[in-house]
């Protein structure tokens, strides 16, 4: 699995670059329209918010807003409850880029996928199902420290 994960991931990538996205860009930007009121500049989410879903440091969030604003994918507004906040907007040309990404991890999935039945694929979904289903039930698991990390 790791290994069809990475190598979708990667011609993904080298998909969008005429597109001029990276995958971390897409990644923000898929966050970013799955969030509530996305278009919305009084309940868009917050600059803050995107770093925490999307594992970054606030820092490198404001590096991948930068890029999605100046190509105007993206819009920064002050967020009118709080003003040391800001508030990210999907622009028109934001939507129009994220169903080019739809697209192009479509075409990527169809390939990587296309000689598979259509009996292993439902096979292949159920395992998966099942195996998401029985982690989530267990809950998360216990934070453990590296091996050789000092405790």
């Amino acid at each position: 699995m790791t290994r069809a994960i990475k190598r979708i991931r990667r011609q993904t990538g080298w998909r969008l670059e005429p597109y001029g996205i990276t995958p971390g860009q897409a990644r923000a930007l898929r966050t970013l329209a799955h969030a509530p009121g996305c278009e919305i500049p009084d309940a868009a989410m917050r600059l803050s918010d995107l770093a925490e879903k999307l594992h970054i440091a606030p820092r490198s969030a404001t590096t991948v807003v930068d890029a999605l604003e100046e190509a105007g994918l993206v819009e920064r507004r002050p967020d009118p409850a709080d003003r040391r906040a800001v508030r990210i907007l999907l622009t028109e040309a934001g939507r129009a880029a994220l169903e080019r990404i739809g697209q192009v991890r479509d075409e990527v999935a169809q390939e990587y996928f296309g000689e598979v039945s259509p009996e292993d694929e439902e096979v292949l979904l159920r395992v998966l199902r099942a195996a998401e289903a029985r982690f989530l039930a267990a809950g998360p698991p216990p934070r453990t420290a590296p091996p050789g990390a000092a405790r």
